[in-house]
C-alpha cells in the first residue's frame, strides 16, 4: 500500500525504538531480578501539585468537561497563561491574540512548521535537538538546516558558522534552552543574537522553553525576555515539566499575532483542544501552586549530584548538568574502543542491566557519541542503576 516519503522521512523515532527493547528486555541467568530500571524518558516521578488534580477531578463531573472545546472555551486557560507569563517576566499579553492552548508543547513543534512554512523551505535546527523539532520539518517538507553545538564551546550556537547568504534564505529556526538533550541552561545572550538574525533576516524564531524552571545553576533566558519578541517569534510553555503534568498535554505558545493566528487556524482543523476538565487543573497550577518547580529543583539537584558521584566512583565520566532532569553522559572509553555507537551501547547496556537509556543519536547526528539518562526515580533507584551501569562498565 502506498505509504508517504515523508514517513519514511519520521524513521521509527529513538523513543519508539527505545520501548521495543524494553517490551523485549528479559533477565539472563543468573540475574534474573534485574529488572528494568527505565531511564530513557523525561517522564517524572514526582507528583503533580494536589490543587491541580482536585480541579481537574471536580471539573470531570461537569458535563462540559465531555463534550469538544473549541478556542473560544479555552479563553479562561489562555487568561491564567497571560497572567503567568506577566508575573514570570513582567510582560504583559493579550490572551485572545498572543497565547493558544497547545495539547503539549511537542504538538506545537510539530504543527507550527506546517503553519509558516512552504515545501522546500530551509529551517535551521540544532543538533543535537529534540526529534519533534526535526519531525515538524518533515511533515511541513521542508529542508533541515543543522547547526552543531559542540561540548567544548558549552553547547553554544554558533550562528556566526552560517553565512549571510545561508540566513537570507532561511524562513523558520528552532532553539531551545534551558537545552534538551545536553542539559545546559543556556544564556540570554543566545537568545538576543537569536532575535538579532531573525530580524536582519526576517526568520521565524521559534523558542521551545518547556524547561524555563527547571534551571539548576544560571537563568534561563526566554524568548519573552527581549523587547522585540513580538517582531519575530513564538515561544512554548509546557505544564509537563514543571508542574509534572506530562501524561495530560498541557501546554501553550505565546508569541506575535500573526504566527498565533496562523497555528490557531491549523489547529483548528486538526484537533479541538484538551478537555476543560484537563484545562481547570492547569489553571489550578499556574494560579494556586506557583512554588512547584522550586520544589522540584531541588530534588532534581540531589539526584544529579548524588547520582554524578556514584557513576563517577564506578568510573564513567559525569559532565555536572546547569538544568535539571538530565545527565548528558558521554560514550565510556571502553565502549569507543570496541566502535560501539550509542544506539547499541544502549541496546548492550540494557541486555546486561536492565538500566535503559537513551542514545544520543536519536537527537541528531551530533548526539552520536553520548547517552541521555532521565533523573526520573528516587535517589535509592538511580544509584542502584548507577551499581549497576559500573558493573557493566568494569566488565568491558
Amino acid at each position: 500500500m502506498p505509504i508517504s516519503e515523508r514517513v519514511s522521512l519520521l524513521g521509527s523515532g529513538v523513543f519508539a525504538r527505545n520501548d521495543h527493547r524494553k517490551l523485549a528486555y528479559a533477565p539472563a541467568p543468573p540475574d534474573e531480578t534485574l529488572g528494568l530500571i527505565d531511564l530513557s524518558l523525561g517522564s517524572t516521578d514526582l507528583p503533580p501539585p494536589p490543587v491541580a488534580v482536585d480541579a481537574m477531578a471536580r471539573a470531570l463531573a461537569e458535563p462540559a468537561s465531555a463534550a469538544y472545546c473549541l478556542h473560544g472555551a479555552t479563553r479562561p486557560f489562555r487568561e491564567a497563561a497571560a497572567a503567568w507569563v506577566e508575573r514570570r517576566f513582567g510582560v504583559e499579553v493579550d490572551p485572545d491574540r498572543e497565547v493558544l492552548l497547545l495539547i503539549g508543547s511537542q504538538e506545537g513543534t510539530a504543527h507550527l512548521p506546517l503553519a509558516v512554512l512552504n515545501p522546500g523551505d530551509p529551517a535551521l535546527l540544532l543538533d543535537p535537538g529534540y526529534p519533534s523539532h526535526l519531525g515538524g520539518l518533515h511533515l511541513a517538507s521542508a529542508t533541515p538546516v543543522l547547526l552543531p553545538l559542540e561540548a567544548e564551546h558549552g553547547w553554544r550556537p554558533a550562528f556566526e558558522r552560517l553565512p549571510a547568504s545561508a540566513w537570507d534564505t532561511l524562513k523558520l529556526m528552532v532553539l531551545g534552552f534551558p537545552h534538551n538533550p545536553t542539559a545546559t541552561t543556556g544564556e540570554q545572550a543566545w537568545l538576543d543574537a537569536a532575535v538579532a538574525r531573525a530580524l536582519d533576516h526576517d526568520v521565524v524564531l521559534l523558542h521551545d522553553n518547556p524547561y524555563v524552571d527547571l534551571a539548576l545553576e544560571g537563568t534561563a533566558p526566554a524568548l519573552l525576555r527581549h523587547s522585540d519578541w513580538r517582531r519575530c517569534g513564538i515561544e512554548l510553555f509546557s505544564l509537563s515539566k514543571s508542574w509534572c503534568l506530562g501524561g495530560y498535554r498541557l501546554a501553550f505558545a505565546v508569541g506575535a499575532e500573526p504566527l498565533i493566528t496562523a497555528l490557531r487556524q491549523l489547529k483548528g482543523i486538526i484537533d479541538f483542544n484538551q478537555s476543560l476538565a484537563l484545562q481547570a487543573g492547569a489553571i489550578a497550577a499556574l494560579e494556586r501552586a506557583p512554588q512547584w518547580p522550586a520544589q522540584l529543583r531541588e530534588v532534581y539537584r540531589q539526584r544529579r549530584d548524588r547520582l554524578s558521584l556514584a557513576l563517577e566512583a564506578a568510573g564513567w565520566t559525569v559532565p555536572r548538568p546547569s538544568m535539571a532532569l538530565y545527565l548528558w553522559l558521554p560514550l565510556p572509553a571502553a565502549a569507543r574502543q570496541r566502535g560501539w555507537s550509542s544506539e547499541s551501547v544502549c541496546a548492550e547496556l540494557l541486555t546486561a542491566t536492565g538500566v535503559c537509556l537513551t542514545p544520543g543519536v536519536g537527537f541528531g547526528p551530533g548526539g552520536e557519541g553520548w547517552l541521555r539518562l532521565a533523573l526520573v526515580h528516587p535517589v535509592e533507584r538511580l544509584e542502584e542503576a548507577a551499581t549497576r551501569m559500573g558493573r557493566w562498565l568494569a566488565s568491558l
